[in-house]
C-alpha cells in the first residue's frame, strides 16, 4: 500500500511540473498494485486530468467513469468526465455530468457557466439535426421529382456528396434511411442519379467502421460488383473508390482517429473475404466491361499486396494466388481480334500484368513462388492444344502478359522445350492474328541475350519476310519493332552493334514515320514508340529522334493520351535520348587488364559525350518535354510502376542539371510533378527525385515553383537528401534548396525544423567540404529567426554558439556572412545569448574586431550589428568591457567616417553604438575648451 501511495503522490509532483507521461506512467504502476478501492479512484481521477492534457479525451472520460463507480458524488471525476465527453462531441452526456456537478456545488461559477454554455450547444446542435434532416429529405424529394430541372437536381445530387463526407451530414443521411433512397437512385439506371448514389455512399463509409459495415451488408457486395460492372468510366471509377473507402474503415487504412466508436468491437474479416472473392470473380467475367475490370484488377493491386514488407501476414497473397491466379491469368491471354473474348480496355492487360508483378514480389519464400510458377506452368500446357489454333495463341499471349509482369516466370515458361519454336513457327503462320501474337510474344521473350541470340539465329530472316510482305500495319509494326528489339540487344555498347552500320537508322526511321502518322490507330502508334525506345540504346538513333521535332510532340501526345499502356517505353526512350542510366566508371587499368586478357570492353560511341547530350536535353525541353511528364505522373498507379517512376525521375534530373533550364521546367509544372517521385517509388527513383527536387528549390521562388500548399511538401524530401548515406553534390543541393525555403516564410522555417533537418544541419557546419560548411551555415543564419532555433542555442552543454563564433573567424568570406548574419539575429533576438556569447571561446572580441574592420561591408556590418545588440543587453559588465576595448577606437574611426553609399550601413549601426555607449555613460561627447 505504500508504494502505491507513493507512486500516486510521485505522479502528482511529475503532473505540477508538467512532465505528463512521466505522471501518467506512476499512476499506471500505482493503479496495478492498489487493493483500496478509494484510493484507486483517486489515481484514476489524477490519470484523467493528465489524459485532457494529452488531449486523449477517450482515455480521459474512461478514467474518470472509474473514479465515479466507486463514488458517485465525486465532483472532480464529474467535471473531467463533463469536459472529455464535450471534446467527443457527446454534448448531451456531458450535459448531466455538469448539472450533477451544479447539483452538488450550486455556487460554483465554472460549473454553472459549463451548464449554460452546453445547454446553449445542444440547443443549436438540435437545431442544426433537425435543419439537416429536413435539408436531407429535400435533397432526395428533389432528385425524384421527374419534373423538376436538370440544373436542380445536379446541385441537390452535389450537396449531398458535399454532406456526406462530414462526420455529422454522414450520420443524418445514414439515419433518415439514406442507404435505401441512395439504392432507388441506383435503381433508376440514370447514371448521373448511380454516380451521386455511389460518391454519397462513399462518404458516408469513409473513416467510420461500423457505418461501412451496415453499409455493405444493405447494399450488398454483389450489388456494389454489378455496379462496377457497367459500361461507364467514371461509375466504375466511383464503385472503385467506394470499394477503397470500405477498405480503409474496415482494415484501419484510414488513419484518422473517431473516438466514437471505440467501443465497438467489429469483426469486419468475413465482409473483407467476400470482397475479395468478388472481385476476382468479377475479374474473369464476361459480364464485366472494360472499365469494371480495370477497377477490379486495380483494387486487387492496391489492396491484396503487402504495403510494406516487414508486416508478417500476407495471407491475402496466397488466397488471391489459390482462388484468382488463373482468372488473371485468363484476362492476360486475350486477344480482341478473335471472337468470344473479355471486355477490355487498352490498360486491361498491362494492369493485369502489374498485378501479377506485385502478387509475386510479395511472396517470402521458395515453395510459395514454386506454387505461383507450377499454377502458371499448368495454366499455359492446359491451352496449348495442336488441333485448337485460338487456345494455343492464347497460351502464348499469356506468356507475354507474364514477361511484361513477373519476368523470371515468363521467361522460365519461354525456357520449356518447343516454346520458342512454337513462337517461331506461329509467326509464318497464315492467319494474321497468329503472326500478331506470335511476333509479340518475341518482342517480349528476347530481353535477355541469350534468347535474343536464338531469335536472331532463327527468327530475323522470318520478321524481315512478314515486315516485307504483309499489308497489315498492325503485323508489320510489330515485326518492325521485333527487329528494333534485336537491333538494341547489345546496349549502348557501340562494339556490339546487332546488325549492319545504318540499318538500326532505317528502322528508327520508319518508327518515326508511322509514330507521326495521325491516320494510323493510337495503339500501332504506341508500338512505334516500343521500337523507338529500344532503339534509342543507339547514339545516332537519339541524336535523329531529337532533330525530328514532329516526332518527339507526337510521342508526348501520345503520352498524355488515355491510353497509359505507352508510359513505360516513352520513359525508356527519354533515358535513352538524355543518358539518365546509369554509368559505371571506367578504370583505365582495368581496360587495360581486359584487353590483355582478350576480355569484352564496352565501348561509348563518340555521339553519348557530354555536349551531345546537353544538345539533346535543350532539343527535348524546346518540344514540350515537361509538360508530357507532368500528365504521365498523375497516371494511376497500375500503370505507373515503380521503374516507370524511377525512370522519370532520372529524366527530371537530367533535364534541371542546367541552371537555366530550370526556369522552363518550373513554368511547365515540372516542380509539382517531382513532389509524387520524391515521395513514392524505388529508392533509387525517390533519391533522384529529390535531387531535381532540390536543383529547382535552391534557385527558384518557391511561390511560383511549388504554388499553394505543395511548397511545405517539399521540405521533407529535401532533409531525407540530407541523410549522410547520400554523395556530397546531393547533400549540398539538398542545403541550397532548404535555404531557399528558409528564406521563404516563417511556416516553411517551422516546417523544416519539425522535419529534424537540425541536427543534420549542425553536423554539415562541421564538415570539411567548404562548399557544404558553407551551405549548412546559410541555412541556419536563414533559420534562427524561428524560436525553436533559438532555443537550441540558449541551451547549455552544447559547442552550437561557439562553432557559429568561430566560423565567424574563418578566411572565407561567403561563411563569414552567413555565421555573421546567423550571429547578429540570434543577439538581436536573445539578449541571453550576449552574454553567453563571450563565455563560449576566450577568441570571441578578437573575432568580432575582424568582423568590424574587415574590407567586406556585409560582413563589417553584421559585425557591427552584434556589437549594437551586446551593449543593448542589459548586461552593464559586458558593455563596459567592449567600450574598454579595442572595439571603441573601431567605432570612432568608422563612426567618424564620411558618409559612404557602399558602407553606409556599417557607419550608421558604429553610430548608433556610439549614442549608446554614451547612454550608458561609459562614455561622454568630446568638447573642445572654450
Amino acid at each position: 500500500m505504500g508504494d502505491t501511495v507513493q507512486l500516486k503522490d510521485e505522479g502528482n509532483k511529475h503532473f505540477q511540473a508538467g512532465e505528463i507521461d512521466k505522471a501518467i506512467e506512476c499512476y499506471t504502476k500505482a493503479v496495478k498494485g492498489c487493493k483500496d478501492q478509494k484510493v484507486l479512484a483517486v489515481i484514476y481521477r489524477n490519470r484523467s486530468a493528465c489524459y485532457l492534457k494529452q488531449e486523449n479525451y477517450t482515455n480521459a472520460a474512461s478514467d474518470a467513469s472509474k473514479a465515479i463507480d466507486v463514488d458517485a458524488a465525486d465532483i472532480k471525476a464529474l467535471y473531467r468526465r463533463c469536459q472529455a465527453l464535450e471534446k467527443l462531441g457527446k454534448l448531451d452526456m456531458a450535459f448531466k455530468d455538469v448539472q450533477r456537478c451544479a447539483t452538488l456545488e450550486p455556487k460554483n461559477k465554472t460549473f454553472l457557466e459549463t451548464l449554460r454554455r452546453l445547454g446553449a450547444d445542444i440547443q443549436a446542435k438540435l437545431k442544426t439535426t433537425f435543419s439537416t434532416d429536413s435539408r436531407v429529405q429535400n435533397m432526395f424529394d428533389i432528385l425524384f421529382d421527374e419534373e423538376m430541372d436538370k440544373d436542380k437536381k445536379e446541385k441537390a445530387a452535389n450537396n449531398l456528396i458535399v454532406l456526406s463526407r462530414e462526420d455529422a451530414g454522414a450520420e443524418r443521411i445514414f439515419q433518415n434511411n439514406g442507404v435505401s433512397l441512395l439504392l432507388t437512385m441506383i435503381e433508376t439506371g440514370k447514371s448521373e442519379m448511380v454516380l451521386a448514389a455511389v460518391r454519397t455512399l462513399s462518404g458516408m463509409c469513409t473513416g467510420h467502421k461500423a457505418r461501412a459495415m451496415a453499409i455493405v451488408n444493405m447494399v450488398g457486395v454483389d450489388k456494389m460488383c454489378s455496379i462496377m460492372a457497367v459500361d461507364n468510366e467514371e461509375i466504375a471509377l466511383a464503385t472503385c473508390n467506394l470499394f477503397q473507402c470500405i477498405n480503409d474503415s474496415l482494415t484501419g487504412g484510414d488513419k484518422r482517429d473517431y473516438g466514437k466508436e471505440e467501443a465497438l468491437v467489429l469483426d469486419a474479416s468475413k465482409d473483407l473475404k467476400t470482397i475479395l472473392l468478388s472481385l476476382l470473380e468479377m475479374v474473369a467475367s464476361k459480364k464485366v466491361s472494360g472499365h469494371g475490370r480495370d477497377q477490379a484488377l486495380n483494387l486487387l493491386s492496391k489492396n491484396v499486396p503487402r504495403k510494406n514488407k516487414k508486416e508478417v501476414d500476407h495471407s491475402r497473397t496466397l488466397f488471391t494466388i489459390d482462388n484468382g491466379l488463373k482468372k488473371i491469368l485468363k484476362v492476360c491471354g486475350q486477344i480482341p481480334e478473335l471472337p468470344d473474348q473479355l471486355p477490355l480496355t487498352d490498360n486491361t492487360q498491362l494492369i493485369a500484368s502489374v498485378l501479377l508483378t506485385k502478387i509475386y514480389d510479395d511472396l517470402k519464400c521458395d515453395p510459395e513462388r514454386n506454387n505461383f510458377r507450377d499454377i502458371c506452368d499448368g495454366y499455359i500446357k492446359s491451352k496449348i492444344d495442336p488441333n485448337n489454333m485460338d487456345n494455343t495463341i492464347h497460351a502464348i499471349n499469356t506468356i507475354s502478359g507474364l514477361l511484361q509482369g513477373p519476368f523470371d516466370v515468363g521467361n522460365a515458361l519461354v525456357g520449356h522445350q518447343g516454346i520458342m519454336e512454337m513462337m517461331v513457327a506461329l509467326c509464318a503462320s497464315e492467319r494474321e492474328v497468329d503472326q500478331m501474337v506470335a511476333v509479340e510474344a518475341l518482342i517480349h521473350s528476347s530481353t535477355k541475350m541469350s534468347r535474343a541470340s536464338f531469335i536472331i539465329t532463327n527468327g530475323v530472316s522470318l520478321l524481315k519476310d512478314i515486315y516485307k510482305k504483309t499489308k497489315n500495319e498492325k503485323i508489320k509494326i510489330r515485326a518492325l519493332v521485333g527487329l528494333c528489339k534485336l537491333g538494341s540487344a547489345g546496349g549502348d555498347d557501340y562494339s556490339l552493334r546487332q546488325f549492319a552500320e545504318g540499318s538500326t537508322e532505317k528502322l528508327a526511321k520508319q518508327c518515326r514515320k508511322w509514330l507521326c502518322n495521325p491516320q494510323i490507330d493510337n495503339k500501332t502508334r504506341n508500338w512505334a514508340i516500343e521500337g523507338l525506345a529500344y532503339l534509342t540504346n543507339d547514339a545516332d538513333v537519339k541524336d535523329d529522334f531529337v532533330e525530328d521535332e514532329p516526332a518527339m510532340k507526337a510521342m508526348f501526345e501520345l503520352a498524355k493520351s488515355k491510353d497509359k499502356t505507352i508510359l513505360y517505353a516513352v520513359a525508356c526512350t527519354l533515358v535513352n535520348c538524355t543518358n539518365s542510366y546509369d554509368k559505371k566508371e571506367i578504370i583505365p587499368e582495368l581496360v587495360q587488364l581486359a584487353k590483355f586478357s582478350k576480355q569484352h570492353v564496352p565501348e561509348q560511341h563518340p555521339k553519348d559525350k557530354k555536349d551531345f547530350i546537353d544538345r539533346r536535353v535543350k532539343r527535348l525541353l524546346k518540344a514540350g518535354v515537361i509538360s508530357a511528364l507532368a500528365v504521365m505522373v498523375k497516371a494511376d498507379n497500375s500503370i505507373l510502376t515503380d521503374q516507370t517512376k524511377e525512370m522519370l525521375a532520372r529524366v527530371f534530373l537530367a533535364l534541371s542539371e542546367d541552371p537555366k533550364d530550370r526556369g522552363i521546367i518550373v513554368a511547365q509544372g515540372g516542380g509539382k510533378a517531382l513532389i509524387p517521385l520524391a515521395l513514392e517509388g524505388t529508392e533509387v527513383g525517390k533519391v533522384k527525385a529529390c535531387h531535381a527536387l532540390a536543383k529547382i528549390a535552391s534557385i527558384s521562388n518557391p511561390e511560383i515553383a511549388f504554388p499553394g500548399e505543395r511548397v511545405y511538401e517539399v521540405v521533407r524530401p529535401l532533409v531525407n537528401l540530407l541523410h549522410t548515406d547520400r554523395d556530397g553534390t546531393q547533400n549540398y543541393e539538398a542545403l541550397r534548396g532548404l535555404t531557399n525555403l528558409a528564406g521563404f516564410s516563417e511556416k516553411l522555417r517551422v516546417k523544416i525544423v519539425k522535419e529534424n533537418a537540425l541536427s543534420d544541419l549542425e553536423t554539415y557546419m562541421f564538415e570539411e567540404n567548404e562548399q557544404i560548411r558553407q551551405a549548412a551555415t546559410e541555412c541556419m543564419c536563414n533559420l534562427v529567426t524561428c524560436k525553436n532555433v533559438q532555443e537550441r542555442y540558449l541551451e547549455d552543454g552544447n559547442d552550437r554558439l561557439k562553432l557559429l563564433v568561430l566560423l565567424c573567424g574563418e578566411d572565407d568570406e561567403k561563411l563569414q556572412v552567413a555565421a555573421a548574419g546567423a550571429l547578429a539575429m540570434l543577439t538581436a533576438s536573445e539578449k541571453k545569448l550576449c552574454t553567453k556569447l563571450t563565455v563560449v571561446t576566450t577568441q570571441w572580441m578578437e573575432i568580432l574586431q575582424r568582423l568590424c574592420l574587415h574590407s567586406n561591408s556585409w560582413i563589417a556590418h553584421r559585425g557591427m550589428v552584434v556589437v549594437f545588440n551586446m551593449l543593448n543587453s542589459d548586461d552593464s559588465e559586458l558593455s563596459k568591457k567592449l567600450i574598454e576595448s579595442e572595439l571603441l577606437e573601431i567605432l570612432s574611426v568608422i563612426g567618424k567616417a564620411e558618409d559612404n553609399p557602399k558602407r553606409q550601413e556599417t557607419i550608421d549601426v558604429a553610430r548608433a553604438c556610439l549614442v549608446k555607449a554614451m547612454d550608458l555613460g561609459l562614455i561622454k561627447p568630446f568638447s573642445s575648451p572654450s
